[in-house]
């Protein structure tokens, strides 16, 4: 066994990414504090070819040395939107059909391994809150489903952006799962 070299992965170029179809799921992030967790999100959505990042409130945006630290150049391949209102934000997308799904614990929530995708030609935003605060309270009236990783040990909640690779992994098996073309 032996570690491939970097060209050997056969990686798209930023042009050849950004010219793939990519996955019909979008992020939204609400007040994140941490740049680097930003720029964690980016290189995630460029790993599973999200549609797009939306950064809302006092989310810092690209360029900013700590995102660009983590990103490592994913703020040039996924498109994103900053916005300042985040509920002003998902009230558009969720006229525009988009399935608006919230990660955080609320009496409703569906743990992430029961929440299964009904319509599989609408659009997903999964919206991710500030590391301290969760979502934004404006958000969660707004919400289709709130979706929750269980935990089982005495910490209270997971670093956003461990908790956004985990759930964008499950959505991308859950789409390929459903056979859903994207």
């Amino acid at each position: 066994m032996r570690k491939l070299k970097l060209e050997e992965l056969g990686r798209d170029n930023i042009a050849q990414y950004q010219d793939r179809e990519k996955i019909n799921i979008s992020v939204v992030l609400d007040n994140i504090r941490s740049a680097m967790n930003v720029g964690s999100f980016f290189r995630t959505s460029d790993c599973f070819a999200l549609s797009k990042i939306y950064l809302t409130g006092i989310t810092a945006v690209p360029p900013h040395p700590e995102i660009n630290k983590t990103a490592i150049g994913a703020t040039l391949s996924v498109e994103w939107e900053y916005h300042k209102d985040v509920a002003a934000l998902i009230k558009v997308l969720k006229t525009s059909g988009s399935l608006i799904l919230g990660i955080e614990q609320t009496d409703k929530s569906i743990p992430i391994e029961e929440y299964t995708i009904q319509d599989k030609n609408r659009s997903i935003v999964l919206i991710f809150g500030n590391e301290v605060e969760g979502l934004s309270e404006s958000v969660l009236p707004l919400l289709d489903d709130s979706i929750v990783i269980p935990q089982f040990g005495t910490k209270h909640s997971l670093n956003v952006a461990v908790c956004g690779g985990i759930v964008l992994h499950d959505f991308r098996q859950k789409i390929k799962k459903a056979s859903i073309k994207y």
